[in-house]
């Protein structure tokens, strides 16, 4: 049990660190409000596209895909979209917020907060699975927080189909996966005219991958400082209950569904996971909301303010929620650190 207790402290305390020290210099003024607002951005339209790009890159080929797992992944995602839909209604009465609190259902922190834990939970090999998993994800994950702000956003409840097709094609972390998948169908052409890879970006232009994979190495940790540097705990207000659903949601609710039917398929032979699988499954599922989704909301004219507070305290009770997660996989003997 102490073996269980210091791997799982080990893999999340770090982020954990990472997140108390963007709210440390914020605090002490080391970070301005313009520096975060500028941070999101950055973060939003170059630094993590870039991070999806060089991961689906190194994706070999579609053949690669361990698409059981991945279509279980996605097929989960849309459950859980479906269930915040029809409920979230119920939840609260101002239109912005419901879009913020629908968001954050089942829009996971998979591309920052997930790699990140995949690879302290499992090495490279869960990376390599979890990179696999985000790619065929993150995009669907996009598409349904662009449905779901439509929906309860500036544009007064009606669905514009223009607008939500050029919202999808639009954003960034979509084309920076479709860059990466782009770049793998073109492999597969080469292979298939010239019987080998003639062109390549970590051959003919390794420099330029080089500095395409820096800048996105550094998505994770700058991600993480900037979110603390978000935390403002005295900007709840009449927002309590909202943030306690959307955080029950995200960090309670979801993984319980997430990981529990996989468990449950896993045990009758429907799906097959292996120890390697399960952090990418924790990646998608059991991850805080996406630190992306409060400034989409506000662009969308939803409630940017609970957003923003839904990813905080999502995050706050990740470090708990997470923990308990590694622990029981562990101690069913899924989890194998």
């Amino acid at each position: 049990m102490l073996t269980i207790f210091v791997t799982a402290v080990n893999a999340i305390l770090p982020i954990v660190l990472l997140i108390a020290l963007g709210y440390g210099l914020r605090q002490c003024s080391f970070l301005t409000k313009e520096f975060v607002a500028g941070g999101n951005k950055l973060m939003f339209r170059l630094l993590i596209p870039l991070m999806l790009f060089t991961n689906t890159y190194t994706i070999e080929s579609f053949s690669s895909v361990p698409w059981d797992l991945t279509l279980y992944g996605a097929g989960m995602v849309l459950v859980i979209f479906l269930l915040g839909y029809f409920l979230t209604p119920g939840l609260t009465r101002e239109p912005g917020r419901k879009g913020a609190l629908l968001q954050s259902t089942f829009r996971s922190n998979t591309a920052v907060i997930g790699i990140s834990l995949a690879q302290a939970l499992g090495g490279e090999e869960a990376v390599q699975v979890a990179t696999v998993v985000t790619a065929v994800c993150v995009p669907l994950l996009n598409v349904l927080a662009v449905v779901a702000l439509s929906i309860y956003g500036s544009n007064g409840g009606k669905l514009d189909g223009k607008r939500l097709l050029k919202n999808i094609v639009t954003n960034p972390l979509i084309l920076g996966i479709a860059a990466g998948f782009l770049c793998i169908a073109l492999r597969a052409v080469e292979k298939a005219v010239f019987g080998s890879v003639v062109f390549t970006l970590g051959g003919n232009l390794r420099f330029l991958y080089s500095a395409l994979q820096q800048a996105g190495s550094i998505a994770t940790p700058f991600a993480l400082i900037v979110l603390g540097a978000q935390f403002n705990f005295a900007a709840m207000g009449d927002m309590k209950k909202e943030i306690l659903w959307g955080s029950a949601w995200r960090v309670v609710i979801a993984p319980a569904l997430g990981l529990g039917a996989a468990i449950v398929l896993n045990q009758f032979g429907v799906l097959h996971c292996a120890s390697a699988d399960y952090p990418a499954l924790i990646a998608l599922f059991g991850t805080p909301t996406a630190v992306s989704s409060a400034v989409m909301a506000g662009q969308m004219g939803c409630d940017e303010q609970l957003a923003t507070q839904i990813v905080v305290w999502s995050s706050v009770a990740s470090i708990f929620t997470l923990f308990v997660t590694v622990c029981l996989l562990m101690g069913m003997g899924l989890l194998i650190v």
